[in-house]
């Protein structure tokens, strides 16, 4: 299965940069509190946190990702059926047995996590596996374990992480700009007020440019080569009917996680207009139409 690796080299690549453009950006902001207040100190902290976050993100953003969506591990004896299409599809992709998550949600959805296929988790909810067939659910595991072996997972999931520390860095300065001292140095005032406003659109943007970062384009390719390792491709162009047909949203659904999941987890209802251009997932229809060979 060739397939499953094409971009692996590219998102590896593609990890890099973003976490480079994070410790820049964290280390911008820094420096323009520390410029603010006059206090050198505050950007060696920030210095010092972009360097912890993005080796926490990428040692750890799998861990802080199953806690966020309240995902249980998963033994051979507890669902035995689920364990051995996991295991079935992960030796005919080359790869090594993922760990087996679950999450207790009846909303239908799965998504992969892990910097590598060693250290890899693949996560689905109790209402996937109530709704679909076993045919239909082993393309949706197929579908992960591609984003697996093609590395996908590692730079979505370090996403989360950092998206998620850039806003909390937003939120810190803007309290600060609110309620902290200040100097005046050649119109410092001017300055906090641009940059007030540069930290409030910060992290909603942040987030928007690492979801384009990554590309839908990664939806599509899983897809194929989830097709191509079960080879059946209605498989999985059923399970994203059943899935996409549910309306309601996950318990527990997040903005930070939302790119990770094989489907919108905010509900299958369909994003028309300009927000189709900020989904963070492929219009279903177009996915299940590519896996029929009808566009």
């Amino acid at each position: 299965m060739a397939t499953i690796y094409t971009h692996r080299d590219s998102n590896l690549r593609k990890t890099w940069f973003l976490m480079l453009g994070f410790f820049l950006l964290v280390i911008a902001v820094g420096w323009s509190i520390s410029y603010y207040v006059g206090n050198i100190s505050i950007l060696v902290i920030a210095v010092i946190f972009a360097l912890f976050m993005n080796v926490g993100a990428y040692w750890f953003s799998d861990s802080v990702v199953i806690k966020m969506t309240r995902a249980k591990p998963v033994t051979r004896d507890s669902h035995r059926e689920l364990w051995n299409i996991l295991e079935n599809l992960s030796i005919t992709a080359g790869l090594p047995m993922p760990k087996l998550y679950i999450i207790n949600d009846p909303a239908p959805n799965a998504f992969a996590t892990g910097r590598n296929p060693e250290h890899a988790a693949v996560v689905v909810t109790t209402g996937l596996l109530a709704m679909l067939e076993r045919n239909e659910l082993e393309g949706v595991i197929a579908h992960e374990l591609s984003h697996i072996g093609n590395r996908d997972m590692l730079v979505m999931t370090v996403a989360v992480v950092l998206v998620g520390f850039v806003a909390i860095i937003s939120d810190i300065f803007i309290r600060m700009s609110m309620f902290g001292g200040s100097r005046d140095r050649n119109g410092g005032a001017g300055w906090l007020a641009v940059l007030a406003i540069v930290a409030i659109i910060l992290s909603p943007i942040a987030a928007k440019l690492i979801q384009f970062a990554i590309s839908r384009k990664r939806e599509y390719m899983a897809d194929a080569s989830g097709a191509l390792l079960t080879r059946y491709p209605e498989g999985l162009a059923a399970a994203l009917e059943k899935i996409s047909s549910y309306q309601a949203p996950m318990k527990h659904a997040s903005h930070a996680t939302a790119h990770l999941f094989i489907a919108n987890p905010f509900g299958g209802k369909a994003v028309k207009g300009l927000n189709a251009l900020f989904s963070t997932h492929p219009p279903v229809e177009k996915r299940i139409a590519a896996l029929r060979g009808q566009s």
